[in-house]
């Protein structure tokens, strides 16, 4: 069940971040992370409602208070990231954002066994090179470096905290919900003060009415993958749940490939391969 949960965190976190990275490349990231968040928030907010979620309100959502507040800093960040550089360079070091919850895991006394620290080794060393790291270039490339080491901490936090807030499913949806309010506060006092130092909360055309249906599957897409991270971690080892919601870059890169046909270089061919490799050994340990 973790490895499943885990692997489906990968795929939906792979598939917003690439949905995120292009709706940036024409609309200011601010208004992409609010946006999709509103939505997200109007969803999760019905699902809370229908499902009595309110019930198990208590202690752990200051845990998700906190996830929302570390949320939109690390996908402005990254989105950020997406827009200015390669792919390449955004989501190899993204994957740095395990560390956090790996030395939670650490931290709280989980051990892994040997086949499954091979397997960590070899997945993360697969997903960095999935992503064809370029990491020589122009300054805006090391901006980019910059931003994305930024989100991968925030992620990181939001990986550890997330696993936190709830122990039931529709404990859950009022976590994900709350985390999701706070995200659009944090987000809309942000862009509130970008618009009054001069920057533009949309690009010249207006609002971008057709990517609304894109705007939406990012906010939910997000969701759903904390949500199956957070049930991937408390049913089995943190350690293994974060390194295998952490392969989400691959999900980028093939994505990449496949709509925008950035060809994949033979190192990224490998560091697939290797991510599935170390996905079997933390499965078999």
């Amino acid at each position: 069940m973790t490895a499943f949960f885990a692997l489906a965190t990968s795929l939906l976190w792979g598939l917003a971040d690439f949905g995120g990275g292009l709706l940036t490349r024409r609309t200011p990231a601010l208004t992409v992370v609010v946006v999709s968040q509103v939505i997200a928030a109007a969803v999760l907010g019905v699902v809370v409602v229908a499902t009595g979620g309110w019930s198990e309100a208590g202690p752990r959502l200051w845990f998700a208070v906190a996830a929302g507040l570390a949320s939109p800093v690390a996908m402005i960040a990254f989105y950020k990231a997406l827009a200015l550089g390669p792919m390449g360079v955004v989501s190899p070091l993204a994957t740095l954002s395990v560390a956090v919850p790996v030395g939670v895991g650490l931290f709280l006394g989980e051990r892994p066994g040997m086949v499954q620290v091979a397997g960590i080794a070899v997945a993360v060393t697969g997903v960095v090179l999935a992503g064809g790291p370029q990491l020589r270039g122009a300054s805006v490339q090391r901006r980019a470096i910059v931003l994305t080491l930024v989100a991968a901490l925030g992620f990181g936090a939001v990986f550890a905290l997330i696993a936190e807030a709830s122990t039931t499913v529709t404990g859950l949806f009022l976590a994900l919900f709350v985390q999701r309010v706070t995200n659009v506060v944090a987000g809309g006092i942000a862009l509130y003060v970008s618009v009054r130092r001069g920057a533009e909360a949309l690009p010249p055309t207006g609002f971008p009415w057709a990517s609304l249906p894109t705007l939406a599957f990012v906010g939910l897409a997000d969701v759903a993958a904390n949500g199956t991270y957070s049930i991937a971690a408390q049913h089995g080892p943190i350690t293994v749940a974060a390194v295998l919601a952490s392969l989400y870059p691959v999900v980028t890169s093939l994505a990449a490939r496949g709509f925008l046909d950035e060809r994949l270089r033979t190192v990224q061919a490998a560091g697939a391969g290797l991510a599935l490799l170390g996905t079997l050994l933390l499965a078999a340990g």
